[in-house]
């Protein structure tokens, strides 16, 4: 019988967790698959070995394990696919599949127009974008959010979209406001490339407050997770990872 595995990252604020349940939830409404479960990496429960062993508990003998995760990096390449490699010794006759994260997708482009729009605010000629990632010491990640930024700015005519991080690439976040304060730029919509809410949405959040300047207009948007886009990406990631099951 299949199963579907959701692995979030988890966080250690409440509402990130309840948020990410909520957006694997409405998800599941839309999948057509009896056993569906949900999981997280780190900093919440239940863990990985766990949501594998309800899956099993609950009959499947073939598990589809799907990353809920914006960018490909540490967690995607190398976490996730380590906790699969143990669920296979605890059982070898279950069959597992592992799917993609979210990655460049033109429906994540077009959310983050959304997020702009949505704020209600006129948008300057020379107003600038500036995406906020989680970060990562892989390569991938910066090269991914720098091609998502430069496919924005040419669908939405922005002047400049640029990105930072909020650890592990470079520029940081920090390092990126100070360069928007020394330019000549008013309005700048901050995104943060974030799926819920947690501690580094708490953090630009109090970094952007510190940094209110009346001369520019910081304008920071929704994170990501609850835009009808984001979940659409999702429900074709896992039916693309069915589909790859069922050709197994």
């Amino acid at each position: 019988m299949q199963a579907v595995l959701y692995v979030g990252h988890g966080s250690r604020i409440k509402a990130g967790v309840e948020e990410a349940i909520r957006f694997i939830e409405r998800s599941q409404a839309i999948i057509d698959v009896p056993i569906q479960e949900i999981c997280f990496l780190e900093l919440a429960v239940p863990g990985v070995d766990e949501g594998i062993t309800k899956c099993v508990e609950r009959g499947a003998t073939k598990i589809a394990v799907v990353p809920i995760l914006l960018l490909t990096a540490g967690h995607a390449n190398e976490d996730i696919p380590f906790e699969i490699e143990v669920g296979k010794i605890m059982y070898p006759d279950v069959e597992f599949t592992y799917g993609r994260a979210f990655g460049i997708h033109p429906k994540i482009v077009d959310s983050l127009y959304d997020r702009v729009i949505e704020q209600q605010l006129p948008i300057a000629e020379d107003a600038q974008v500036l995406l906020v990632g989680r970060g990562s010491s892989d390569p991938a990640v910066k090269r991914d959010l720098t091609a998502i930024a430069q496919l924005f700015g040419e669908k939405y005519s922005f002047k400049k979209v640029d990105v930072c991080f909020l650890y592990g690439a470079s520029p940081s976040f920090d390092e990126a406001l100070l360069q928007q304060q020394q330019s000549a730029t008013k309005q700048v919509f901050i995104i943060p490339y974030l799926l819920f809410t947690g501690i580094l949405m708490n953090g630009i959040e109090k970094k952007i407050a510190q940094e209110l300047s009346s001369d520019q207009q910081f304008v920071l948007c929704e994170n990501l997770g609850y835009h009808k886009n984001i979940q659409d990406v999702l429900v074709e990631r896992v039916k693309e990872l069915l589909e790859k099951a069922q050709a197994a």
